[in-house]
């Protein structure tokens, strides 16, 4: 859900087993590959989370809404540096929960620090399965995965970084209720924020032209994700759908005001971890490809 796209927590998808049930351990590669921390931050930068090719364009990463991702370049230079230091250990999840952990570390201390880098591409296109969300529907996915409305709250605004193409919302524009005409639009959208939207996005049809998703601040992890919502300008369906229930609306609220950063950091620390906890592959399950983009052979 949530983007791409990029995190402050520390998620190692690795496995020990206590008591009969898997779980992840932070310091699972502590003797296998102790480096391998220091080789990600060394090769840093982020992708979408879509990295198997198919030969005959049936992967996930060939469907409409992701054709429009970049970056997978990049993870594979990234993982071919961590095989030449420990070959065989780390698993392509891992090397991407490294790769967004330290990509929010950046970008939340050093504003713009990717801004002059063309390999690193921030971008949120829309889910094929749930292009536009209202609250109970996103609430059943996160729920799906045992993350609950302040997981949802909080991982939305992992929106504050990055780009989206038109396509991913132009139906708040043009086709809010299906009549596909330029009065077609989502009522709840603020005016003036709509008018800048459609001065952007032509038609329904733009399927080139980015957008800020965090107007201003696209570049930086912050809490301005936050004042957006609360002004009816959040981006996505699912931004606004988080002004439709008490508790994250008052989230929304508080977050609002700046005032609570620290907060709010510790809150996406600890729902990462949550969500790095959810089904992960443990034991035999699963393989250490040498490559992100093919299977092993």
């Amino acid at each position: 859900m949530a983007s791409r796209a990029v995190k402050v927590a520390l998620l190692l998808a690795a496995v020990a087993t206590t008591c009969a049930l898997a779980q992840l351990h932070e310091k699972f590669y502590g003797e296998t590959c102790p480096s391998v921390e220091d080789v990600v931050r060394k090769e840093m930068g982020c992708d979408g989370s879509v990295l198997l090719d198919s030969a005959n364009k049936t992967a996930e990463k060939d469907t409409q809404p992701n054709q429009t991702l970049r970056g997978f370049g990049f993870v594979e230079r990234v993982k071919a540096a961590v095989e030449k230091a420990c070959p065989d250990t780390v698993s392509c999840a891992d090397i991407l929960a490294l790769i967004a952990r330290d990509a929010v570390w950046l970008v939340s201390r050093v504003p713009g620090h990717f801004a002059n880098d063309t390999r690193v591409h921030f971008q949120r296109d829309r889910r094929s399965a749930t292009p536009t969300p209202n609250f109970t529907v996103l609430t059943q996915l996160f729920a799906a995965v045992n993350l609950d409305a302040k997981d949802l709250v909080v991982l939305s605004a992992g929106h504050t970084i990055g780009t989206s193409h038109c396509f991913s919302f132009s139906d708040w524009l043009y086709n809010f209720t299906g009549m596909e005409n330029p009065s077609d639009i989502d009522p709840t959208l603020e005016p003036q924020y709509m008018m800048r939207l459609k001065s952007k996005c032509a038609s329904l049809n733009d399927n080139t032209t980015l957008v800020e998703m965090d107007p201003g601040s696209f570049k930086t992890f912050d809490t301005d994700y936050f004042k957006l919502v609360s002004k009816r300008r959040g981006l996505f369906h699912s931004d606004g759908a988080l002004l439709t229930d008490p508790f994250t609306r008052a989230y929304v609220q508080r977050h609002a005001t700046g005032a609570f950063k620290n907060e709010f950091f510790a809150h996406f620390a600890d729902s990462m971890i949550k969500m790095g906890n959810a089904n992960p592959l443990t034991g035999s399950q699963g393989e250490i490809r040498k490559k992100c983009s093919v299977v092993n052979h």
